[in-house]
């Protein structure tokens, strides 16, 4: 085998983006898989999950608007792409805009129309192929022949697939066994909550009748706390390393006496009045970019310490707890950190679990998670062992301009931008959309965005009158200067559009603000 071409990957992602079906996603990139080089498998594996290796490469809008014109005929590897951006990545220091600005131009002037998308695409995190990466982990079990469990368990366990895509690749079963191991100090990926609508549902996931964990909903930073003697380490949800950033939780950790340990939890701000910071007030802290200037935890005269609070352990004292059901987990958890954990209540009635909920809410958390105490860790898996349940809050608004789709939508007017009622008149933008909407959905509003377009195009943007209402659900407000009136919804989607009401009738930006 040779080294892989970029097109070879390009071509793969574009047969995955055109259907819906996962078994086709999965056959598409376990055949590439296969005849991929292991000395590209890394690269490869990386970039079908939509991702670069490189976390930052100092590339922005500006070098991706202005594209040179694409090569006629594919001749990239996807080794002379890594490196290239390995490249830039490493570039600093007097001149290095420029180094980065050649380099790049250099690069997407070797690429064809359809790569310059791609790269495109891999630097702005936005390839939408639908090609998650538990997809290329079922993938790399059929190309490998290992049960896809034990690919999941292993990737879990290394808080990596490409470590796991050459374990299989070249050792199969036996190898990937070796390294689907906790190792105290190495993060592993969080087991994650699906939803529910409501209280009910969420109880019927787990089992009608069946005691239940409802544990409060913290709208914290995701933290996984390693120690191993002295050393304690504090990994966000996406695994980046934050340990010098949270001086107060290592500190608590260390107090604990249990060595080594692996928690799960967030990290909370407690203000004054005893009531948890929004997120958006502590993701300003800076605490979950590392790789920018250390936070000021200080407001005034106020000192604004990161707690921790603690909902899960995965070892203590040598003892793997994985595959423990999460009532044992609890019981180490009690035992080794009891002032740290988590409000909860353990029961199996419905009204009794409504009215904690209430009470959470009324607290300022986000909501519960209800959460089946016969369940293992199962960690990176969106499963209905865990079910976050929170207070649905909807809006009409109106639909400002729409953007053409990609990949599957490619065709269909698709992302929605939102606006809210002015009283002094007009509509103010607090975001965009493409979820919740069905494909009766984007076929009708394609039909009627076209109806209302008031002028042309503007690249793949289409400006409407503001003539739509709208009716969107989302799970909070939070401040934003990235639009005009100063917030943005949280996870907005799209219920249905209200041919009912008028765009004088749709919510105002005064509605939206006091539910900050």
């Amino acid at each position: 085998m040779g080294s892989v071409l970029l097109a070879d990957v390009v071509a793969t992602s574009r047969t995955v983006a055109g259907t819906r079906s996962r078994l086709a996603k999965r056959s598409a990139i376990a055949g590439l898989l296969r005849r991929t080089d292991l000395g590209d498998l890394e690269v490869v594996i990386t970039y079908l999950a939509g991702e670069l290796r490189q976390r930052r490469t100092g590339l922005g809008w500006a070098s991706l608007r202005d594209m040179p014109s694409p090569g006629s005929e594919p001749s990239l590897t996807v080794g002379e792409v890594d490196a290239t951006f390995a490249s830039m990545a490493a570039m600093s220091g007097p001149g290095s805009q420029g180094e980065r600005a050649a380099a790049a131009t250099a690069l997407f002037g070797a690429a064809t129309a359809d790569e310059q998308r791609f790269l495109a695409g891999l630097v702005s995190g936005d390839v939408r192929q639908g090609a998650l990466d538990s997809i290329v982990l079922d993938a790399l079990a059929e190309a490998s022949d290992v049960p896809a469990a034990e690919v999941r368990r292993a990737a879990m366990l290394q808080g990596a697939t490409p470590p796991v895509a050459l374990a299989a690749m070249t050792g199969g079963r036996d190898a990937v066994a070796v390294i689907a191991v906790l190792s105290p100090g190495r993060a592993v990926r969080p087991m994650l909550a699906s939803s529910a609508p409501d209280l009910a549902a969420a109880l019927d996931k787990i089992g009608p009748g069946t005691t239940a964990s409802v544990d409060t909903k913290l709208d914290g930073i995701r933290i996984q706390v390693h120690r191993v003697g002295d050393d304690v380490r504090v990994f966000t949800r996406s695994l980046d390393d934050i340990t010098e950033r949270v001086p107060q939780i290592v500190a608590t950790v260390r107090e604990l006496a249990v060595d080594p340990v692996v928690l799960d939890g967030e990290a909370l701000v407690i203000e004054r009045d005893g009531r948890p910071a929004p997120f958006q007030d502590i993701a300003s802290l800076g605490a979950t970019h590392p790789r920018d200037t250390a936070p000021d935890l200080r407001s005034g005269d106020d000192v604004r310490v990161l707690s921790p609070v603690f909902f899960d352990v995965l070892h203590a004292d040598g003892d793997d707890l994985l595959d423990r059901p999460l009532r044992e987990r609890l019981e180490v958890l009690g035992r080794i950190a009891p002032s740290l954990g988590v409000p909860r209540l353990r029961t199996a009635d419905p009204e009794e679990a409504q009215r904690f909920f209430a009470d959470a809410v009324s607290s300022g958390y986000e909501g519960v998670v209800v959460k089946s105490l016969d369940a293992p860790y199962d960690a990176g898996r969106r499963g209905a062992a865990w079910v976050k349940v929170k207070p649905r809050h909807t809006l009409d608004l109106v639909v400002l301009a729409v953007e053409w789709g990609s990949g599957r939508r490619k065709g269909w007017l698709s992302n929605i931008h939102l606006g809210a009622r002015d009283p002094e008149g007009g509509f103010v933008m607090l975001g965009k959309t493409f979820k919740g909407m069905t494909d009766e959905m984007l076929a009708w509003q394609t039909e009627r965005f076209r109806e209302l377009a008031s002028g042309p195009a503007d690249g793949h943007v289409v400006p409407l009158r503001p003539e739509q209402v709208v009716e969107i659900a989302f799970d909070g407000v939070q401040r934003s200067p990235r639009y005009p009136g100063g917030v943005a919804l949280r996870f907005a989607r799209v219920l249905r559009y209200r041919d009912d009401k008028t765009p004088a009738e749709a919510d105002t930006i005064d509605a939206v603000r006091a539910l900050r």
